[in-house]
């Protein structure tokens, strides 16, 4: 047995481990328990770089995988700004407008599905520095929350950050969706 064929449904289970990982986040954000929370945030982050390890170099990539790795991280990012946004953490608008990034795209490619024009996503440059800020965002409540760092001067600008690349990233894939329909 080659090491592919030992290791072909791993990445798959990572994956739905990480999914598994974010009512759990959600429930230990809620609860204040901000150390808990910091560490299975850093958990789920760290299994999808292994999740992303395992595809690449045993070539490990399947459908399956490609639709659930995203919606892990999704529904990740989606959840623990919402929980920050409940608890106070983070604006309500910023949560907001996160989560209707995400809705956009996914309305998006129904609506394509439903019009039998279906639209291939591919992450955009501005998609992946979204990702990036909005992750980097999450870390640093979560660990100034385990740790007792203040963010005062830096949770602004982070936050601006954020919204700035979300907005770009959402106007980048209505385009893209747009000029798609439109063809």
């Amino acid at each position: 047995m080659s090491a592919r064929d030992y290791l072909s449904g791993l990445p798959n289970i990572i994956t739905v481990g990480r999914l598994l990982l974010v009512p759990a986040t959600v429930a230990l954000i809620s609860s204040g328990r901000w150390q808990a929370a910091f560490a299975v945030f850093t958990i789920a982050g760290v299994s999808d770089a292994i999740y992303g390890f395992l595809a690449k170099r045993f070539d490990l990539r399947t459908e399956l995988g490609a639709y659930l790795d995203p919606l892990a991280d999704k529904a990740l990012l989606v959840s623990i700004y919402i929980s920050l946004a409940v608890d106070g953490v983070l604006p309500t608008p910023l949560a907001i407008l996160v989560v209707s990034r995400d809705v956009m795209i996914i309305g998006a490619v129904i609506v394509s599905w439903v019009l039998r024009k279906p639209v291939e996503i591919r992450p955009l440059l501005v998609s992946k520095l979204n990702t990036t800020a909005q992750i980097g965002l999450a870390c640093a409540v979560l660990g100034a929350r385990a740790f007792g760092l203040s963010l005062d001067g830096w949770l602004p600008v982070l936050e601006w950050i954020v919204a700035a690349l979300t907005i770009g990233s959402m106007a980048a894939y209505l385009d893209q969706w747009l000029r798609h329909m439109n063809a």
